[in-house]
This record gives structure tokens, sequence and C-alpha cells, in this order.
């Protein structure tokens, strides 16, 4: 995980496709490595992706599970310190600190708000190796970073897959679906 620290997201998106792999790196709360993933609605990716990063790049749910991946166990802080995470779940587990938890809980895990629960992430506890016919979308900021994706790169990913993330806010600011 250390060789991509210095990159820059965009360069992080196109080393992943070169290498076909997504390096596991350490989870914060337990120290287990894994690969993140979010099922997050489309409605919430242009949040998400303030949040992060406007790049990304999606499997079918399938895929990561095949992998050894499965969805995020979000556990209450009462919960949280009566256990002893077993190594295989462990990269499974995050405390679930949410705004509205009652004052007894305010000081538990150093009283940190901790809810990541609207990301419904998957997480895979090994490095996430792939092939281009794995890959079901790439994701990127605009045609400025596409353009800076090499020919070649795209047309073994197939372009057909590449998702530009300011045109769906463009469309989100037009009609916004999530003030039906």
């Amino acid at each position: 995980m250390e060789e991509y620290a210095d990159l820059k997201p965009l360069d992080r998106l196109i080393s992943i496709l070169e290498s076909r792999s997504i390096r596991a790196g350490m989870m914060p709360w337990t120290g287990a490595l894994a690969v993140c993933f979010t099922e997050c609605p489309w409605p919430s990716l242009i949040a998400h992706a303030a949040n992060y990063s406007p790049f990304g790049v999606g499997f079918d749910k399938a895929k990561v599970f095949v992998s050894g991946g499965g969805p995020v166990y979000y556990v209450r802080p009462d919960h949280w310190k009566s256990q002893h995470w077993n190594e295989q779940i462990r990269f499974l587990v995050t405390p679930f600190l949410p705004r509205y938890r009652p004052p007894s809980m305010k000081k538990t895990l150093k009283g940190v708000l901790c809810d990541f629960t609207h990301e419904r992430e998957w997480r895979l506890p090994n490095d996430m190796n792939f092939e281009y016919q794995d890959i079901e979308l790439v994701l990127v900021g605009s045609y400025a970073d596409m353009e800076s994706i090499s020919e070649d790169l795209k047309n073994k990913v197939g372009k057909e897959k590449f998702i530009i993330l300011n045109q769906y806010e463009k469309v989100e600011s037009l009609w916004p679906i999530h003030k039906i």
C-alpha cells in the first residue's frame, strides 16, 4: 500500500488498472488488512467521491464474495469492547458510534463519532487481483482524467465501462433524484 501513498489519485487508478491489482490497506480500528468497496446508491455517489476520490473500479458483488469478501459488520460500542475479534472476521468489523447514541456511550472508544453505514461497505481481507473482464465500471472525475489514460489501457478495460463523475454531477444538479 505504501507504493501508492505518494501517487495522485488518478495515477493510483492507472496503476491499479495496469497492475490489475488493488492492494489491501490497514483498517484503523482493528489493524486488519482489507480492500474496501462501497455499494452506496447512485444518489450518494457524489458525496462519497467528495469524501474519498472521484476515481474507482467497480466489480460485481459475486466477484468480491468469491474472493473472500463480504459486507462490513457495524458493531455497537457496548458490544465492541467485549469482543476479541477472530482473525477471520477482524477485517469486516467497524465500530458503530452514531451521533444519536445515548450519553452513556459518548465516551466509548474515545468519544469518536463513527457511522459509515451510508457507505454500505464491503471488504476483502487481501489484495484484489482481477482481469479486465472482471471490471464492471471505472469511475473517473472528468473527460480530462479519461484522456490521461492511455488508449491501450482504455481498450483493454473497455471504453464503455468508463463513467465520468462530473457528467453525473450535472445530471444530478438538473434533476436531483434525492429531492423527489
